[in-house]
């Protein structure tokens, strides 16, 4: 997404008018100007007009969370995701970090991208959790002195259980409706398998073949919304490879469907690219989005349990789904949905935000976990991992006992006639 030529006109597009001020989420904490939209377009523009990335300027722009409510509010219509993204390139290129903070990006950005990396990680961090280790290290708080990103990265990770691998292809059950390719995801199959699963069998329920790719990878999504281009740009190509013979990709991960659909946008400038970019952009959905689109075949059995949505930021805001999941959920005979309160305020999970400002991301973490609780919800439910993780993990803070799972999970549930408990007896 090169941009840089865009730039000047991207940020005149802002009239300063403030509507972004209450959306933002560190501007709602904090309350500092150059923490919000509006003060991060002024700094930007400083940059455009000559003014070296200092220290101060680039922290400001570290503590946005790419969240994107900004750019729903914003009545002018300006682009702040497109100028977040290319500013990040910029710091990314222009500033340097100091050793400790290359050393945990790059462990960050050599590990989440590649599924077999993360797999090697699973037996080691299982067995870690079942020792019972797990609870002293975080009494002793030796993490937190050595690191708090690692800390942060301990702290959020799901209890692990067996990883099912799926086959790659998973026949439609009944008459075919349709032939569907699905992203795996990262983090999703590894720490999350249990969702990938549920989608496929969701989707053969509603008639439609599911073709896996085995040689999928990593979509790019943290690549490129941190600023790491040139390495976004590879992760797409290689997706774009392994999805074109396919009509339609299903994505269950908000995060990942955001940045496939900004693949256009991404390989716009490259010419061998550029069409089969967006060729894959246009045929890519969102779960929820595509079954709405496909309509309702297979049986809802009731499902007596409340449950409050979670709008992940980049399924609401950068694709603009917030109806569709809510309909899904509302089809289910004895299923009751609460709304949480805030919901346009970030959870601060944010791909690697969690992990880079942990301090920021807890008390978001913290702010969202009161809202869900006090919705009086056995069940949260979530369309993104991060954001799974996130929460599941502030709520464990407050001692809060509300389970949390995907809406894939939740339609599974309904449609083999599972009950409640195969959802609430996880608890977060």
């Amino acid at each position: 997404m090169s941009g840089q030529d865009d730039l000047p006109n991207l940020l005149n597009d802002c009239v300063h008018c403030g509507f972004c001020l209450p959306t933002c989420p560190t501007y709602v904490l904090w309350g500092e100007e150059m923490d919000s939209p509006r003060g991060r377009i002024h700094l930007m523009q400083q940059h455009v007009e000559g003014e070296p990335l200092s220290g101060p300027m680039v922290e400001h722009f570290d503590r946005c969370l790419g969240c994107m409510a900004c750019v729903t509010a914003c009545p002018s219509g300006v682009q702040y995701d497109r100028l977040i993204e290319i500013t990040r390139e910029d710091v990314e290129n222009e500033h340097p970090r100091s050793l400790k903070e290359r050393a945990i990006r790059e462990m960050v950005f050599q590990l989440f991208p590649y599924k077999r990396r993360l797999r090697a990680l699973r037996g080691p961090l299982r067995a870690y959790q079942k020792s019972g280790l797990e609870r002293l290290v975080r009494r002793s708080g030796i993490l937190e002195r050595l690191s708090p990103s690692i800390a942060a990265m301990e702290r959020l990770a799901p209890p692990l259980g067996k990883a099912p691998r799926l086959p790659e292809r998973v026949a439609a059950r009944g008459g075919r409706r349709a032939t569907v390719g699905m992203l795996t995801g990262c983090v999703q199959s590894e720490f999350f398998p249990g969702v990938n699963a549920a989608t496929a069998r969701v989707l053969a329920l509603e008639g439609c073949d599911v073709v896996i790719p085995r040689d999928q990878g990593c979509c790019g999504a943290l690549s490129m919304h941190s600023g790491r281009a040139d390495e976004a740009r590879a992760f797409a190509r290689r997706t774009v490879e392994t999805f074109e013979a396919v009509d339609v990709i299903v994505v269950n991960s908000a995060g990942c469907g955001s940045a496939m659909k900004e693949y256009e946008a991404l390989l716009a400038d490259d010419p061998a690219w550029a069409e089969r970019a967006k060729a894959l952009s246009a045929k890519t959905r969102d779960l929820a989005e595509y079954l709405v689109e496909l309509g309702p075949r297979a049986e809802r059995r009731p499902l007596p349990v409340t449950v409050a949505y979670h709008d992940a930021c980049h399924l609401a805001h950068a694709q603009g789904v917030r109806s569709q999941p809510r309909a899904l959920l509302a089809a289910i005979p004895e299923l009751t949905v609460r709304e949480i309160a805030e919901p346009d305020i970030c959870c601060g999970s944010a791909g690697t935000y969690n992990l880079f400002q942990p301090e920021a991301a807890g008390e978001l973490g913290d702010r969202k976990a009161v809202n869900v609780d006090a919705t009086g919800a056995e069940l949260l439910v979530a369309a993104n991992p991060g954001c799974s993780m996130q929460i599941a993990t502030a709520l464990r803070r407050r001692g809060a006992g509300i389970a949390v799972a995907h809406t894939a999970q939740v339609l599974d549930a309904s449609l083999r006639g599972l009950g409640r408990d195969a959802l609430v007896a996880r608890r977060s």
